[in-house]
């Protein structure tokens, strides 16, 4: 008995996907997420195979027997509806993932070969594990929506967007190759959750740094070496608390004593903010990634851009920020007051009867950022005035990043920083 409409209308999603069956091969699939799909069975040149129409109920009963009214007239004229032109039919083998891998490789040969991986690599992430092993004519707009609320949730919302233009631009494909019909990313632009406004000295609260830090460890958006030199150059910001400008055009010459026990960043009076020459001791980890700049450039610039010649761009720091779900709450630039925070707030006992007081004096943390002092004759002070205090405490915000106990400078006893 044919289906009927009452029938295909209440057809409730199982654990399993099942089949209602109407005549002549054709049937209606229900799938465990409530999705209801046309299909075909027939047979051509010996072989079974399997047509799919479209969803039910944008696709009523009627179109789809009328569907199949057209299917059977090929099959009797000895062609296969598959292969029809203008049917956005396809076999079971044409998942979105083939389709995928197909424009990547039709284009790959016209795109730099680190993009051309790193737009793979977040398809692998991203997209495949909802959409990869779907008929790709079958998938529709909630589809990929769903696929896009699931990076929107991380915070991710750059990548969000260049995950719904990847699939998009697979669509457009797959049209072109008659494998679909439309592109179901066409109408999601107003359903994309909007980027919120960036408060440009946003920063983490200290308790999020090492889930920040873990994140960073393993950014990988730019190739391997661009996303080397953009990883470092982040935390190189975070280890030595200077201004983004600062540190994009840093010169291999400006660094001093790299091997030695007090290397020092000396930056020129003419790129400072308060236009004085600045003193930059160097912890450690601060040191060994200078070293490994130094060493690996083939240019000036400590952190090259994508010319060696010319330094890294203003926006690829703060955009790798945004990839790794930091828009709006972790900027460059409050790298500053976020290691201010940590070392206002960091107190050692003292005397007897103990008392409490602050680790490191104000004047080293002010010096250490490079601020302009109100006071004249303070703000006369030359650029290695505390560099040895200053360098004991930037060596201990590193150890904190680390996540290592730091040393007490009074007392010579260990504690969490």
């Amino acid at each position: 008995m044919p289906l009927t409409e009452t029938q295909a209308k209440n057809a409730k999603p199982r654990e399993r996907a099942y089949k209602l069956a109407d005549s002549e091969g054709l049937f209606l699939l229900v799938q465990p997420n409530g999705t209801k799909l046309w299909r075909m069975k027939y047979r051509f040149a010996g072989k079974e195979k399997l047509l799919s129409f479209g969803a039910y109920p944008a696709l009523g009963i009627a179109a789809a027997r009328d569907k199949r009214k057209t299917a059977k007239a090929l099959l009797a004229e000895g062609k296969n509806p598959m292969k029809a032109k203008g049917e956005i039919i396809s076999e079971n083998g044409d998942t979105f993932y083939m389709v995928a891998k197909r424009w990547h490789e039709n284009r790959q040969s016209a795109l730099n070969p680190a993009h051309a991986e790193r737009v793979w690599s977040r398809m692998e992430r991203d997209v495949f594990p909802s959409l990869g092993q779907r008929l790709i004519h079958e998938i529709t707009a909630p589809e990929v929506l769903e696929m896009i609320r699931k990076i929107e949730i991380r915070g991710a919302l750059d990548i969000s967007r260049r995950a719904k233009q990847g699939v998009g631009q697979v669509f457009q494909f797959a049209i072109a190759c008659g494998l679909a019909s439309s592109d179901p990313t066409a109408h999601l632009s107003g359903a994309l959750k909007p980027r919120p406004r960036v408060k440009h000295m946003s920063r983490l609260p200290l308790d999020e740094v090492p889930a920040f830090l873990e994140k960073l460890r393993a950014y990988q958006e730019e190739g391997d070496r661009r996303s080397a030199i953009t990883r470092d150059a982040v935390l190189f910001a975070l280890l030595t608390w200077v201004r983004t400008k600062e540190l994009r055009l840093a010169v291999r010459s400006e660094f001093e004593n790299l091997d030695g026990t007090e290397p020092v960043w000396r930056i020129p009076a003419a790129r400072m903010k308060m236009g004085r020459e600045h003193l930059v001791p160097l912890s450690a980890q601060a040191a060994l990634i200078a070293r490994k700049m130094v060493s690996t450039a083939t240019g000036d610039h400590l952190f090259p851009g994508t010319h060696p010649d010319k330094p890294l761009s203003e926006n690829t720091m703060i955009y790798a920020l945004y990839r790794l779900g930091y828009h709006s709450r972790q900027t460059i630039h409050g790298f500053r007051g976020l290691a201010s925070t940590w070392a206002n707030e960091q107190l050692v006992e003292f005397g007897k009867p103990a008392m409490w007081i602050r680790k490191y004096h104000e004047d080293w943390v002010e010096m250490q950022l490079a601020h302009s002092e109100k006071n004249d004759v303070r703000g006369a002070y030359n650029a290695a005035e505390y560099l040895a205090p200053r360098r004991r405490m930037m060596q201990d915000w590193a150890d904190f990043l680390d996540g290592r106990k730091v040393l007490d400078i009074r007392k010579g006893r260990k504690h969490a920083a």
